[in-house]
C-alpha cells in the first residue's frame, strides 16, 4: 500500500472480508483506533472507501487526477499550503491586514499583530539586512518553509551566520540545507513555567470555507522544553524548540509525561497566577487568531464539498500573556506517546468524524 494515504470504509457497507491491515510503526496510531471504535476498517480497494486520511504528497500527486463520489471525504483542501506553509501564511496575513487598512477597518487591522516580523529568504534578503542593522542585539530564527518537527530551524544573532546560508543557497542549489526559508524576529520573552519554555497545540477543524465553518476542539496541550530557558545559548535546540520530535531525543526527556501538559491544567495554573480575567482575555485572543488566519485565506482557498481539514495551531504566549501564532500544521501528528495523549487524540478524531458526519446520520 502506498505510504501516502490510508483509506477506510464502514464494515457494513460492503460485504467483503476484513482487510489485512498493515501500518508503518509511526502510523499505527490514533486514527486507526478512532475509526476502529466506530467499526470502520481499512480498505485495500482503490475505489471503495468513504474516508481518505491522506498525507500531503497524495494531494499534490493524485487528488486532481481522480473523480470522487458524493460520499467520499478527504482530510485536506487542495491548496492547504496557503495557510500551512510558513511563507504563504505570512504573505496571506500581511495581505489581509493591508486589505483591512484599505477598507478603512483600522481597528480590525491593528488586531492582526500576532505574528513576528518576518521575511522570505532569499527573496527578501536585502530588506531583512536593512532591518537587522537597525538593532544588532536582536536574535532571529530561521525556519525552512516546508518542513515540520523542528527540522532545519536555527537561531542566529550575527549576519554572517545567515550570509553563509545565502551563499550556500546561491551557489549550491543541490544542497538540501539550501532551500527557501522564512526568517522571523525571535520572541525572546516567552512565558516560562518552571523556568521552561512552552507552546500550545490547539486543534481547529474546518469543514467549509464558503461559508467559513470552524470548530475549535475544547482541549489541547502545552509542549515543554526539557531544558531551562536562557538566551545565553541560542544554539541549543533543547532550550528553544518545543517540538516533541526534538525534545524526545534529550537526555532528561520524561517519557511518562511526554513533555506535555493538558490545556485544562495549564489554564488552571495561569488563572492562579494571573487571574481569571487576564487568562480569559488571552484565550479569547487565541480564538480570534484562529478566525483571522482562516479569513485571511478564505478567498484563495479552493473550497470542495469532499474536503475537510484538521489544523494543528501552534501558539506561543509571551510573558505579558500575548499569544503569537508560530505556524499552522495541515498534518498534526496523530501518534501518541502517553496514555493521556492517546485518549485526547482518539476522542478528538471521534469528534471530527462526528462533525464531518461520515456515517451520514
Amino acid at each position: 500500500m502506498s505510504e501516502y494515504f490510508r483509506k477506510y470504509i464502514k464494515r457494513d457497507l460492503y460485504p467483503v472480508q476484513p482487510a489485512n491491515v498493515r501500518f508503518r510503526t509511526t502510523f499505527r496510531n490514533c486514527i486507526y483506533d478512532a475509526l476502529k471504535r466506530r467499526t470502520w476498517r481499512e480498505s485495500e480497494n482503490e475505489n471503495e472507501w468513504e474516508v481518505m486520511w491522506a498525507e500531503k504528497e497524495w494531494i499534490h500527486e493524485i487528488f486532481d487526477h481522480i473523480h470522487l463520489q458524493s460520499t467520499q471525504r478527504v482530510n485536506h483542501f487542495r491548496n492547504y499550503a496557503e495557510l500551512c506553509r510558513k511563507d504563504l501564511m505570512i504573505k496571506n496575513l500581511k495581505r489581509y491586514k493591508k486589505t483591512l487598512e484599505k477598507d478603512g477597518k483600522t481597528e480590525e487591522s491593528l488586531e492582526v499583530d500576532f505574528f513576528p516580523l518576518s521575511y522570505n529568504m532569499p527573496g527578501e534578503y536585502s530588506l531583512f539586512v536593512e532591518e537587522f542593522k537597525k538593532n544588532l542585539t536582536i536574535v532571529w530564527i530561521m525556519k525552512p518553509i516546508g518542513k515540520s518537527q523542528g527540522k532545519g530551524i536555527f537561531l542566529f544573532s550575527k549576519l554572517q551566520q545567515v550570509a553563509q546560508w545565502k551563499n550556500d543557497f546561491r551557489w549550491k542549489p543541490e544542497n538540501p540545507q539550501a532551500e527557501p526559508y522564512i526568517v522571523q524576529r525571535y520572541i525572546a520573552n516567552p512565558l516560562l513555567i518552571g523556568g521552561r519554555k512552552f507552546d500550545l497545540r490547539i486543534y481547529v477543524l474546518v469543514t467549509n470555507y464558503s461559508p467559513l465553518t470552524v470548530y475549535q476542539y475544547r482541549t489541547g496541550f502545552a509542549r515543554f522544553t526539557s531544558s531551562r530557558y536562557t538566551m545565553e545559548d541560542i544554539s541549543n535546540t533543547y532550550i528553544h524548540l518545543t517540538n516533541v520530535a526534538v525534545q524526545k531525543t534529550a537526555e532528561n526527556y520524561d517519557p511518562n509525561s511526554g513533555g506535555k501538559w493538558e490545556l485544562r491544567l495549564l489554564k488552571l495554573y495561569l488563572m492562579s497566577k494571573f487571574g481569571l480575567e487576564k487568562v480569559t482575555k488571552c484565550f479569547e485572543r487565541i480564538q480570534q487568531i484562529f478566525l483571522t488566519s482562516l479569513m485571511a485565506v478564505q478567498k484563495v482557498m479552493i473550497n470542495d464539498k469532499h474536503c475537510f481539514e484538521l489544523y494543528g495551531y501552534d501558539i506561543l504566549l509571551d510573558e505579558t500573556l500575548k499569544p503569537w501564532l508560530l505556524e499552522v500544521n495541515a498534518a498534526p501528528s496523530m501518534t501518541a506517546n502517553t496514555p493521556q495523549d492517546w485518549k485526547l487524540k482518539v476522542d478528538l478524531l471521534d469528534d471530527v468524524f462526528s462533525i464531518v458526519d461520515i456515517e451520514k446520520v
